[in-house]
């Protein structure tokens, strides 16, 4: 049975022009009754994402459909009258997977025309129904429905509550920003996160001074992580204090790494000590490399020492953004360390290593990037070289002949830019960190 459910979750959407030929969204809610919740969060991710998931999948999958079109379109054709009502009557289902298709269903279609009545849904009495609603009304961003969103924060139910928060913050609603503080003393974690997260998103700079009092006090390590997120949101300088003491005394690891991206968000250059600290110290190779994202990111020199360290980290991310963030630093020479990094046994630390090079343009590195030239088999960091070699000014002219020969097309065509004396930026991305944390 769950097998048929879940096929009919990935076939029953057509497309607006099949609707004749095809049933609807009523036969969706149907199809997900019993679901295995996993399953459901999975089906529901896909309706939120367009049918695609989290990443692109593949266009032909062993179980095919327009569901993809279907989806897609929901956020611009509207509803029909008769789907409107099935979707704003599942939200009040006794099936929790019914609940959570119909409101990521009416999130996704951003039918605001139904807000009115999916806002009438938060006087019931039942929290799940209550729950539901405010899922639906957080995507649709419905500011008309702010004042009712607001009174759920009162409510008994922590599931309410905790949504009410977040779909304030979803509605971009700060006139709510005080009675969203308030609700960062809930008794609850989840309803303080996500009360948190919404002032984060409110931009709201008078909520500065609630937030960093989580920041340091309040006792989960998750609740403290997003007020630092919130407080790099926000970006007023008077929480650089707070987010300095956090990335250095918190103990929890995911809450220092957050603090070092918030300091970055606020270009808190004094923070620049406290960072190269964590850069040095931290037993967290995440907060460690965050930390040396965040320095390149303030055009930090005086953390040169720091980053310089760092290239000898047991952890090769942190060796690779240690040297991307030295690149970041416009350097009018380059360390030895980074010269040593351009034979690092990691592709990716020798990438931003001979990246960072080619940023600083040293004719002191010609030889040693020459030397590495002449053994390097990856071609993105051959292509680093090259240009490096360009940008120092001193291109040697037999190497990059030598080059002409290359099997990589790329590699061929900057050595051609090399010997042409052409300055123009190469054609493929420079190295960059991976994504910052966020909540």
């Amino acid at each position: 049975m769950a097998g048929l459910s879940i096929f009919l979750l990935l076939t029953l959407a057509l497309p607006r022009a099949q609707r004749a030929e095809g049933p609807d969204v009523r036969e969706l809610l149907v199809a997900a009754r019993g679901v295995a919740p996993a399953i459901c969060a999975l089906a529901a991710d896909g309706v939120w994402s367009g049918g695609w998931g989290s990443g692109w999948s593949a266009p032909i999958t062993p179980i095919s459909s327009d569901l993809r079109g279907r989806l897609r379109s929901l956020h611009k054709s509207p509803l029909s009258p008769d789907e409107g009502q099935a979707l704003v009557a599942g939200l009040g289902a006794t099936d929790a997977c019914e609940r959570h298709l119909a409101a990521t269903l009416l999130g996704r279609s951003e039918a605001k025309s139904l807000a009115g009545q999916v806002g009438a849904r938060l006087a019931s009495a039942a929290a799940p129904e209550k729950a539901a609603a405010l899922v639906a009304l957080g995507m649709m961003e419905a500011a008309s429905q702010a004042e009712p969103v607001g009174r759920a924060l009162r409510d008994a139910s922590p599931d309410v509550r905790a949504n009410a928060a977040w779909a304030l913050g979803r509605m971009g609603a700060r006139s709510s920003a005080p009675v969203i503080e308030a609700a960062l003393r809930d008794r609850e974690a989840v309803v303080r996160g996500a009360a948190a997260v919404a002032l984060g998103r409110l931009e709201n700079k008078s909520s500065v001074e609630a937030l960093l009092r989580v920041l340091r006090s309040d006792e989960s390590a998750e609740v403290r992580r997003v007020a630092a997120w919130a407080c790099g949101e926000l970006g007023d300088r008077l929480a650089v204090e707070g987010l300095g003491a956090a990335l250095q005394k918190d103990a929890a690891p995911e809450v220092r790494e957050m603090a070092a991206w918030a300091l970055a968000e606020l270009s808190a250059r004094d923070a620049a000590d406290a960072l190269s600290a964590a850069v040095r110290t931290d037993q967290s190779a995440d907060v460690r490399e965050t930390a040396a994202w965040a320095l390149g990111e303030l055009d930090a020199r005086k953390a040169e020492p720091a980053l310089t360290a760092a290239l000898a980290d047991r952890e090769s991310q942190v060796r690779a953004t240690a040297a991307w963030a030295l690149g970041q630093l416009q350097l009018d020479h380059a360390p030895k360390a980074l010269l040593d990094a351009i034979r690092d046994p990691s592709d990716e630390v020798r990438l931003r290593a001979a990246w960072a090079l080619s940023q600083i343009g040293d004719a002191q590195a010609v030889p040693a990037v020459t030397a590495a030239l002449k053994t390097e088999t990856h071609d993105k960091v051959r292509q680093a070289e090259i240009r490096m070699l360009l940008q120092s000014g001193n291109p040697p002219a037999d190497v990059l002949k030598d080059l002409m020969e290359s099997k990589d097309a790329k590699t061929r065509e900057l050595a051609v830019r090399a010997l042409a004396g052409r300055n123009a930026p190469w054609p493929w991305p420079w190295p960059q960190p991976r994504p910052r944390p966020a909540p």
